[in-house]
């Protein structure tokens, strides 16, 4: 197959195919691991809500790699060891961050960057990979995961002796079914005959472990599940035999072209054209010699541009992708000046982003931030650092620009994280409350998370008693935080979140009047008064 990233063909193993079943180096060890993290799942996950049970849980999968690769499969693996640094980052920002978009793009990254090192742990170069072998890899180990368990219960479990002594189990087993019935009149007989034996038999039979039949079934479904997909995963990071072409272990081979020169240049050409002619107004704009027209105000004019302009600057990545892919180059004039016409190009390109991050800057200056609006600039960001780099492989190795922006799209997650976005939206808003933004209390206190907690406590240490109690937003700042507090969090120790629990610390810190019967959902944030 072919991969539009760099112009060039990757094998057709990145595709899933039929697993074929390794030869474990530790079997029975890696059995035991297996099962031993099936019931730690069932354990850390048994709650309403991630904490502190992700990142353990990915922990000790790590450390179970470890124990049953031994030193020789950490030395294989070294070389993709970096993986890790991302994978614990972004599983610990589930324990740390609680805005529920957040932590949903953290647990798909870990799941994701646990897959590239279940496949990269024994061989292979992940920096090796095109753009699109970064998706079907992952599946690829998605399914090897699913089908492989099976394969190695079978080849690594001797069931002959226990097929052996099936045949002499089955006198005890008639004896038991005989003996239910005549222990059940004697046991009848014996209760009636004794009031302390009665009692006693009471308590054996009212004997309650807390869950139901289903509950238990369930439970152990859980286990099992959970068990076979770790094996899976433990099997396919331990496999030996590798082929030649798997993905990974060899550069991507450049792919055939079916588009002229001459054509691709022209087409290169008209494009920087229209760009440099778009790019010369936004600069002008940009330093303050444009006026927009009549009746169209500054609010308008970004809201009415941003996302065209993110559209296009996306659209142009990926013409120059096609066009390195499909276009036929011969001799170096010609790779010199394709390579030109598309630096020209993406650098236009940043230009356009540019004026796009100017909108957002304008509208965010009237309405303020929001999610939406915070997350699409800090994607601006990292889109310019992959156009940057798209540049950079224009030059120099054109093969590596997947794992350029592969990393990018990890910083534009790690970026998300440190800025914490709950927290900026509520710090940057109250900070701007006494300009021109109006402040939607509402939101404030009702849409953002437990992250934004601290910056609202801030504001009310900063109000008189008095203006907490009056004050429409501060009101409602003390009422979410006093919220926060009375919130009960079941789940035990697995389910500690560290912003949930700072938040609740907070509220505790104000008096709180008691909140109303009908205040039963733990998402509430008004009582009556």
């Amino acid at each position: 197959m072919t991969t539009a990233a760099t112009g060039f063909q990757t094998p057709d193993v990145d595709a899933p195919s039929a697993p074929v079943v390794p030869r474990l180096r530790r079997p029975r060890a890696t059995l035991l691991a297996a099962l031993g993290l099936g019931v730690c799942a069932e354990v850390l996950f048994d709650g309403p809500a991630l904490g502190l049970s992700f990142p353990l849980f990915v922990v000790l999968l790590l450390s179970a790699l470890l124990a049953v690769g031994g030193r020789e499969g950490w030395q294989r693996a070294r070389p993709n060891a970096w993986l890790l640094v991302p994978l614990l980052f972004f599983s610990g920002m589930v324990f740390v961050r609680a805005s529920p978009f957040l932590t949903t793009l953290n647990v798909l990254a870990s799941g994701f960057l646990l897959l590239l090192v279940a496949h990269f742990w024994a061989a292979g170069r992940v920096e090796r990979l095109g753009l699109w072998s970064y998706p079907l890899t992952a599946l690829g180990t998605f399914f090897q995961t699913v089908f492989l368990p099976l394969g190695v219960v079978r080849a690594e479990v001797d069931l002959s002796s226990a097929r052996a002594q099936a045949p002499k189990l089955m006198p005890v087993l008639r004896g038991a079914l005989l003996a239910l019935p005549v222990l059940f009149i004697f046991t009848g007989l014996l209760v009636s005959a004794d009031a302390v034996f009665a009692t006693a038999m009471e308590r054996v039979l009212s004997l309650n472990l807390g869950m139901t039949f289903m509950e238990a079934v369930g439970r152990g479904v859980f286990i099992g599940g959970s068990a076979f997909g770790v094996l899976g995963l433990l099997a396919h990071a331990q496999r030996r035999r590798r082929h030649a072409n798997e993905a990974g272990e060899t550069e991507v081979v450049p792919a055939e072209a079916r588009l002229g020169f001459t054509e691709s240049l022209t087409l290169v050409g008209l494009v920087d054209l229209l760009f440099l002619g778009f790019a010369a107004i936004q600069l002008a704009f940009l330093f303050g010699e444009a006026h927009l027209p009549a009746g169209l105000s500054y609010a308008e004019y970004a809201r009415r541009g941003f996302f065209e302009l993110l559209t296009v600057s996306m659209m142009t990545l990926g013409l120059s992708l096609a066009l390195a892919r499909w276009t036929r180059l011969r001799g170096q004039g010609q790779l010199t000046a394709f390579r030109a016409a598309c630096t020209v190009m993406v650098g236009l390109v940043l230009v356009i982003l540019a004026s796009a991050m100017k909108r957002m800057a304008l509208y965010e200056s009237v309405y303020g931030y929001t999610e939406l609006r915070v997350y699409t600039h800090v994607f601006m960001v990292a889109l310019a650092g992959v156009l940057a780099w798209r540049v950079v492989t224009l030059w120099w190795r054109p093969e590596r620009f997947a794992i350029g922006a592969f990393v990018g799209a990890l910083g534009f997650l790690a970026t998300l994280n440190v800025l914490n976005p709950d927290a900026f939206i509520a710090r940057g808003n109250l900070a701007r409350s006494s300009e021109s933004v109006v402040l939607d209390a509402e939101y404030m206190t009702l849409a953002l998370s437990e992250d934004a907690a601290p910056e609202l406590a801030a504001y009310l240490a900063q109000r008189p008693e008095s203006e907490q109690l009056e004050g429409t937003f501060a009101m409602r700042a003390r009422r979410s935080l006093c919220a926060y507090a009375q919130e009960s969090m079941p789940g035990g120790w697995p389910a500690f979140h560290l912003a949930r629990h700072r938040a609740a610390k907070l509220g505790a810190s104000l008096w709180c009047p008691a909140p109303s019967p009908v205040q039963t959902s733990p998402y509430a944030r008004e009582w009556s008064r």
